[in-house]
C-alpha cells in the first residue's frame, strides 16, 4: 500500500504528561519571527503595491506585485511541505528565509516595474515554507496545546502586518508616487529576514526524521510528486494571467485572456484527475482524507478564508485611501484596527478550542461574522467613512478566529506524519483561494473602472466643460494633478465637485462588487463549518515531533 497507515495520538490508551523546556518555546519564536517578516513584506506588497506601480509609471501592473507571492505559497507549498519530511525542516526554511533577504534587496534597488516584479518574485520563493511554520508551532508543542500554537502564528502574523502599515504610512503619508519611501521600507524588509534566518539556524535544531535516514537522496527525489507539482503550478499561472489581463486590457473574448484562462483551466482539471486516480501518495496524500471528513471541510473552509483575507488585505485600505483617507498614516491606522482586533479573537479562540477541546461552533461564529463584515462593506460610499471604523473589528474578529480553528481541525484530524503535507495543503489552499480572489476582484474592478472616463464626462460636460478640454481635466482628476486641473479653461470649483464625486462613487461601485463576491464565498463556508465535528480525544500532551531528546521530555 503506498502512503501511511491513518493513526494519531489518540490511538494510545494513555497519554504520558510531555515537559517542554525553553528549546522549544526558542524554536516557537523563530518560526514566528519568519512569519512576522513575510507578513511585514505581504503588506507592503498590497500596500506600498499601487504606489510603487505609480513611481514607475504602471499602475496596471500592480497586481503582479502580490501575485508571485500568492502564486508561488500555492506552487512551492505542497512541495516543500513534502519534501520536509525527507530532508528536515531547518534548512528550508533558513534558506527561503534568505530568498527573502535577497528579494527585498532587489525590491530596493528597483530601476523599473519589471525589476521590481522580479523582486517580488524572488521573494515570493520565502513563503514556500509557509506551511512548514505552523507545522513546527503544532508539532513541538503539546497537541492539547496545538491552538495556542496556531493563535500565536496568528499573533506574529498580525504584529508583522501592523509593523508594515504603520512603518508604510510613516514612510509616504502622502502616497507621493515620486517618492523613493518604498526602497527604505524593503530595506528594513531585509534586515528582518536577516535576522530571521540567522535565529531560527541557531535555535532550531530538531532531532532527525526517520525518513531523513532510511532514504536515499534519489530515493527521496523519486517519492516527491512532480507531475502534480507542474500540472499545479503551470495550471495556476495560466490561470492567473487570463484573468488578471480580463479587462486590463483585453476582452473575455481576446485570446491572450481566452486561451490562458482555457488552458490553466484544463491542466487544474487534469490535476484533479490525476491525484485522483493516478498518485495515491502526492501532496494530496489519500490518507488525508480517508480518517474523517474534518479535513476535506476545512481546506474547503480555509479556501474561502483566503479570498475574503486577500479581498480585505488588498481592498479595505485601498478604498479607504481613495475614498476617506488622503494620510497614508491614518489609513495605516484603520487597517491596523483589523489586526490588533485579530490578535485578541485569536488568542481567546485558542484558549476557548484548548479549554473546551472544540472547533466546530467557534469556525461557524467566525465565518458568519465574516459575512457581517462584507455585507457592511457593501453598504459603503464616499459618505460613510465614520461607520468604515466600526466595521473592520468585525474583520479582525473573523480573520482572528478561522486560521485559528481550521489549522487546528485539520492538524488534529490528520496523522501525524502527514502533519506537513496536511499543513502545506491548507496554507497552500487558503493562498489559492487569495490568488482565484485577486483575479476575479481585479476583474471586477477594472471593469467598473472602464466606465470612469464616461461617468466623469457624463457628470461633467452638462455642466459646461468643453469637451475638448475632457480628456485633460480627467487625467488631472485621477492623478490629482490640482496645478493643472484650475488651468484647464472652463473649469469652475462646481465642476471640479461634480467631477470628483463621479470619479468617487465609480470607485465605491467596484469596491461595492469585490465585497459582495468576497461575501458569497464565506456565506457557503459558513454552512459547510456546521458539519466540522469537534476531534475532543485529540486535544491531549503527546507531542508528535518534540525538540527535545525523549529522555528530557518524559524524564523518569
Amino acid at each position: 500500500m503506498n502512503g501511511v497507515e491513518a493513526k494519531s495520538a489518540s490511538d494510545h490508551t494513555e497519554v504520558p504528561m510531555s515537559q517542554t523546556s525553553q528549546s522549544t518555546f526558542l524554536a516557537v519564536f523563530a518560526v514566528c519571527l519568519i512569519y512576522f517578516a513575510q507578513l511585514v513584506n505581504l503588506v507592503g506588497a498590497g500596500a506600498q503595491g499601487q504606489t510603487i506601480a505609480t513611481h514607475f509609471g504602471e499602475t496596471g501592473n500592480a497586481v503582479w506585485l502580490s501575485a508571485p507571492i500568492t502564486i508561488l505559497t500555492v506552487v512551492l507549498g505542497p512541495i516543500v511541505s513534502q519534501a520536509a519530511d525527507y530532508w528536515g525542516r531547518k534548512w528550508f526554511l533558513v534558506i527561503s528565509t534568505t530568498f527573502g533577504a535577497i528579494g527585498s534587496i532587489i525590491v530596493a534597488r528597483a530601476s523599473s516595474m519589471s525589476m521590481a516584479i522580479g523582486g517580488f518574485t524572488v521573494l515570493g520563493v520565502a513563503y514556500g515554507t509557509q506551511p512548514l511554520l505552523h507545522t513546527v508551532t503544532s508539532e513541538v508543542l503539546p497537541r492539547r496545546w496545538r491552538a495556542y500554537g496556531q493563535a500565536t502564528d496568528m499573533l506574529s502574523n498580525c504584529l508583522g502586518s501592523v509593523f508594515g502599515l504603520l512603518v508604510g504610512g510613516a514612510l509616504n503619508r502622502t502616497s507621493d508616487p515620486a517618492s523613493d519611501s518604498f526602497r527604505t521600507y524593503y530595506y528594513i524588509t531585509m534586515a528582518i529576514f536577516f535576522v530571521a534566518a540567522v535565529l531560527c539556524a541557531l535555535v532550531y535544531n530538531p532531532p532527525a526524521f526517520d525518513k531523513q535516514k532510511q532514504f536515499t537522496t534519489s530515493e527521496k527525489l523519486g517519492k516527491l510528486d512532480w507531475i502534480g507539482y507542474f500540472l499545479l503550478a503551470s495550471g495556476l499561472v495560466l490561470f492567473s494571467v487570463g484573468l488578471a489581463w480580463f479587462k486590463n486590457p483585453f476582452e473575455f473574448s481576446n485570446p491572450d485572456v481566452a486561451v490562458n484562462f482555457a488552458l490553466g483551466l484544463g491542466l487544474a482539471i487534469a490535476l484533479v484527475i490525476y491525484e485522483s486516480f493516478f498518485k495515491r501518495d502526492g501532496m494530496f496524500h489519500h490518507s488525508l482524507f480517508n480518517g474523517n471528513r474534518n479535513f476535506s471541510i476545512a481546506l474547503f473552509c480555509v479556501f474561502s478564508e483566503g479570498v475574503a483575507f486577500f479581498a480585505a488585505n488588498t481592498y479595505f485600505a485601498f478604498q479607504v485611501s481613495v475614498l476617506y483617507e488622503t494620510d497614508n498614516l491614518l489609513v495605516a491606522t484603520r487597517y491596523s484596527i483589523i489586526l490588533i482586533t485579530a490578535i485578541a479573537a485569536a488568542l481567546a479562540t485558542g484558549w476557548y478550542c484548548a479549554a473546551a477541546k472544540k472547533v466546530r461552533w467557534a469556525t461557524f461564529v467566525a465565518f458568519l461574522v465574516f459575512v457581517a463584515f462584507f455585507a457592511c462593506m457593501a453598504t459603503t460610499t464616499p459618505q460613510t467613512s465614520t461607520p468604515v471604523w466600526g466595521y473592520s473589528i468585525l474583520m479582525g474578529i473573523g480573520l482572528g478566529m478561522t486560521l485559528t480553528t481550521l489549522v487546528t481541525a485539520a492538524q488534529l484530524s490528520t496523522p501525524p506524519e502527514l502533519i506537513a503535507i496536511a499543513s502545506g495543503l491548507i496554507i497552500s489552499i487558503r493562498s489559492l483561494g487569495g490568488t482565484i480572489g485577486i483575479a476575479i476582484y481585479n476583474a471586477l474592478l477594472n471593469t467598473e473602472l472602464s466606465q470612469l472616463a464616461d461617468n466623469i464626462a457624463g457628470a461633467v460636460i452638462p455642466a459646461g466643460l468643453s469637451l475638448g478640454h475632457l480628456s485633460n481635466f480627467i487625467d488631472a482628476l485621477t492623478t490629482h494633478d490640482n496645478a493643472s486641473l484650475i488651468e484647464i479653461p472652463g473649469v469652475t470649483p462646481e465642476i471640479i465637485r461634480l467631477g470628483t464625486d463621479a470619479l468617487l462613487n465609480t470607485y465605491a461601485t467596484a469596491f461595492r462588487h469585490i465585497w459582495t463576491a468576497a461575501a458569497c464565498f464565506v456565506a457557503l463556508a459558513a454552512i459547510v463549518s456546521v458539519f466540522l465535528f469537534d476531534p475532543q480525544k485529540e486535544f491531549n500532551m503527546h507531542i508528535d515531533a518534540p525538540v527535545e531528546k525523549e529522555d528530557n521530555l518524559y524524564p523518569a
